[in-house]
């Protein structure tokens, strides 16, 4: 094999995991801001949860329009980017995290400033570790992408089976079984990633590639992030 292929591989590779992780850590700056702002602007947080006599915070119809918008997005994204120029697929990410931003504002009514941060240390650490073990390891991970997306599943399930059953212990191991597949996901995706950068023929699709690669680690941060914020946070 000539060497000067290998290394002209791994330099596109490592080109397009740099945009990646650029447009990924841009999204979550956006999403921590928009995060804090709405949770801070009461006049904004009344739009989206009214408080209950038990003080409990219950969503407002426009909690729900944001989250129907995200999911539409997401598939949009996904389904469609082919279809899109890059700067449209940027926006849309953009949008994205913006939205996400906001749905994500309660984490800051229920839990202390000092947890969010500390779990958020610990989420940049644990989700660090995992991509560079994704991107540095010779062993393929295909075979995880079946087993961790089938587990999800069981989560997503669960999760909404216990909103009727509201068990304590069914609440704390589908918290840390949510670790465990976002952690392996990372490391999954981070090497979905890195091998589409040697399949991207353009330069638009190498933009559009970067775009939809980090908006697959972002969810893959955020979700490992509430995870791990449902099992260490302080709640206030």
């Amino acid at each position: 094999m000539n060497p000067f292929t290998i290394e002209s591989s791994s330099v596109k590779e490592a080109a397009f995991m740099n945009k990646v992780y650029a447009w990924m850590s841009g999204a979550l700056l956006i999403t921590a801001f928009v995060s804090w702002w709405a949770a801070t602007t009461p006049a904004f947080f009344q739009l989206l949860y009214s408080i209950n006599p038990e003080g409990r915070m219950i969503p407002n119809m426009l909690f729900y329009a944001i989250i129907i918008a995200e999911l539409g997005l997401v598939v949009w994204i996904s389904a469609r980017i082919q279809q899109m120029t890059a700067e449209k697929a940027s926006l849309l990410f953009v949008l994205y995290s913006i939205l996400n931003g906001i749905t994500l504002s309660s984490i800051f009514i229920i839990y202390t400033s000092s947890s969010i941060a500390s779990t958020f240390f610990i989420t940049a650490g644990t989700f660090g570790a995992m991509s560079l073990y994704g991107y540095t390891t010779k062993k393929d991970l295909t075979s995880w992408g079946n087993l961790l997306f089938m587990a999800l599943i069981g989560v997503i399930i669960a999760t909404v089976v216990n909103m009727f059953l509201q068990s304590p212990a069914l609440y704390w191991i589908l918290n840390y079984v949510g670790v465990a597949v976002f952690v392996g996901l990372t490391a999954y995706d981070t090497q979905k990633i890195k091998r589409m950068a040697n399949h991207l023929d353009s330069e638009e699709n190498a933009k559009k590639g970067a775009v939809m690669g980090a908006l697959t680690l972002y969810l893959d941060f955020i979700n490992l992030f509430l995870f791990l914020l449902r099992l260490f946070g302080d709640r206030k």
